[in-house]
């Protein structure tokens, strides 16, 4: 054997022994990455696989099928409580079974884009559907002008309490302490303030326009406003800043270095083509818009056939809504990805003010539909709170179990005052 073939294959054997003993240090380093490895690769699925992951989709055509064509007036006969109670619970059951296919598509397509696109597809798509909901509501025959005020309180109630506070516990529950990227809290939270009292306490004080309620002017200027500032915000969060809003990086021990956090994958299922994904997460989408009509009728019926608060009619779409996406949040805290969960959290709070604001002040002004956005006292002394708390959540120290204690403290009078104003 020549001299040189003889140090290559010597430099070799010195190469694998080193990487042995890598592997024997950390295995949890090499099990990570095995993980990360495979779920970059993607899954193989079959017809009947994929069939049967798509039952929820099915599952909303035909409800829809059905509600538009010979069930047309079940959403309307309602004097019978337990046959209210059978169509509230057929429809609400299969709209959150596609809401769950909606998240599902879109965690396809965030492996496939990365962060931050990944978790910025999942949030507009689930707030999309409250866009849609409103928006069909609204158009309706019997339009509710406080509904959409109590939809985004709701989900601002529910994310930047229940939402936020769960994570914080289950996250702290499991790994004690945890870490997130700052610059891109403190990014959500300077753009969340300003919008939701802009939107949700300004129109108590105006004098334009008796009640709770913005002139044609005003709306005009505060959803024009509130668009602008959100399209900036998706600019900066997707070029300049991009790296605000990916998970830090973590060092294990000081000899190492240093790795991100939990690169385990998150997706909820199989990941194939970013078409497929996207053609799905469209089409299981439109059950969720199309039976929100009977749903919205149900509610309204049922809230006033048992006497319940008129919030409820909110918090109940709200729950519809952030559902799978509160799913999504506590699986990225169990896995340490703290980042991702706040991303999702404080990302639909943002999202149902950017979105959902311009286009109930569009559809109000272009169609002379009722539209009341001003809180009242109570709600809005809890908005506050909530609001100052979030910043102190998010101050720079690492998260921790107590700080999830007191966002779900909140969340519990929340829910307190919906039932004992």
């Amino acid at each position: 054997m020549s001299q040189p073939r003889k140090t290559r294959t010597a430099r070799k054997t010195r190469t694998a022994r080193r990487a042995s003993r890598s592997r024997a240090a950390n295995p949890r380093a090499a099990k990570s990455t095995a993980a990360a490895r495979t779920a970059r690769a993607p899954e193989p699925g079959g017809f009947t696989e994929r069939l049967l992951s798509e039952l929820g989709l099915i599952a909303g055509v035909i409800t829809t099928v059905i509600f538009y064509t010979v069930g047309k007036d079940w959403a309307v006969e309602l004097d019978s409580t337990a046959w209210l109670a059978l169509m509230f619970a057929w429809l609400f059951g299969v709209m959150i079974w596609c809401a769950f296919g909606v998240v599902r598509h879109a965690d396809g397509l965030a492996e496939i884009l990365g962060e931050p696109y990944g978790t910025l597809i999942l949030t507009i798509s689930v707030i999309s559907m409250e866009v849609a909901i409103l928006a069909t509501v609204m158009l309706s025959g019997s339009p509710n002008p406080t509904l959409p005020r109590e939809t985004m309180f709701a989900i601002l109630m529910i994310v930047m309490n229940g939402m936020v506070g769960t994570v914080l516990a289950v996250g702290g529950l499991r790994h004690v302490v945890q870490q997130y990227n700052l610059q891109g809290a403190l990014a959500y939270l300077a753009v969340i303030t300003p919008l939701a009292v802009l939107a949700l306490v300004l129109p108590t004080f105006t004098k334009s326009t008796s009640g709770p309620t913005l002139d044609t002017q005003q709306a005009i200027f505060l959803g024009t406003l509130t668009a602008l500032l959100y399209v900036a915000f998706l600019t900066i969060q997707t070029t300049r800043h991009r790296t605000f809003f990916v998970q830090p990086s973590r060092k294990a021990a000081s000899s190492e270095r240093p790795a991100p956090a939990s690169p385990e994958p998150h997706h909820h299922g199989p990941v194939y083509s970013g078409p497929y994904h996207a053609v799905l997460l469209i089409a299981t989408l439109l059950p969720v818009v199309l039976l929100s009509k009977p749903l919205a009728s149900i509610l309204d019926h049922g809230i006033d056939q048992l006497g319940l608060p008129t919030a409820l009619g909110g918090v109940l779409i709200a729950v519809l809504i952030l559902s799978p996406e509160w799913s999504a949040a506590i699986g990225a805290a169990v896995r340490d990805q703290l980042q991702r969960a706040v991303n999702l959290s404080l990302g639909s709070a943002l999202s149902t003010i950017g979105l959902t604001v311009p286009v109930v002040l569009a559809i109000s002004v272009l169609t002379g539909t009722p539209l009341e956005l001003g809180l009242n006292a109570v709600d809005m002394v809890l908005l506050a709170v909530t609001l100052v708390v979030c910043m102190i959540t998010f101050s720079g120290a690492p998260t921790n179990i107590l700080l999830g204690f007191v966002h779900l403290v909140l969340f519990a009078a929340y829910l307190m005052l919906i039932f004992k104003p």
